[in-house]
């Protein structure tokens, strides 16, 4: 068994109560995936709590529709989603992204992750995200609680890139969608533990 799956195991039995299911959405944005494509865009650089803020001011202002939020002015949308920090910047490149999954059919299915990557302000853990929890592929995301883990475990040295990463991953897993969204889960939920064990210490 590869450590990867030891990892997977060991914390499956440390946090029974997390699951596939986890990323949070009100079921207020139509289709519902888009709510997590525009979470998954506005957490860049910032916490959930903000980002939750700026999805509740988009739903508040009726902005929960790709071509809703790609019609809207720049500076009201800059207003808008002011909470998720850096907004200027975010606000054209979310308008730039929602124009393209309004005029791209079927996007949730069709979209490549070679397509997200070229889209400006988006990164390989956002576009991964994107495909992972709104389009139900199986990219496993690399995010900063994921390195810290295999840093700890020694299982990488910290010189290694995002797609060596990703990589490891998927091939120590099969491919399953909910599989990849539980052990992410379950990383993120292991890591703010133990990070809040330690302030709690401190």
């Amino acid at each position: 068994m590869s450590s990867i799956c030891s990892i997977y195991n060991r914390l499956k039995k440390q946090h029974p109560h997390v699951n596939s299911g986890w990323w949070p959405v009100s079921g207020k944005f139509k289709p519902v995936q888009l709510e997590i494509v525009v979470g998954a865009f506005l957490t860049q650089n910032t916490n959930w709590r903000n980002v939750e803020k700026a999805l509740g001011n988009l739903i508040n202002e009726e902005k929960t529709t790709a071509a809703t939020i790609a019609s809207t002015p720049l500076i009201t949308l800059q207003r808008i989603i002011k909470p998720s920090g850096f907004y200027r910047q975010k606000a054209k490149r979310l308008r730039d992204l929602c124009r393209l999954i309004s005029e791209f059919d079927g996007f949730y299915g069709n979209v490549t992750r070679g397509q997200l990557l070229g889209i400006t302000g988006i990164g390989r853990e956002t576009a991964d995200s994107i495909l992972l929890y709104a389009c139900n592929r199986p990219y496993f995301v690399v995010d900063a609680y994921t390195k810290r883990l295999l840093l700890r475990e020694k299982i990488i040295a910290g010189k290694e890139k995002y797609d060596e990463i990703r990589e490891m991953f998927e091939k120590s897993l099969p491919k399953k969608v909910n599989l990849y969204k539980e052990f992410h889960a379950l990383i993120v939920e292991n890591e703010k533990k133990i990070r809040k064990n330690s302030n709690d210490s401190v």
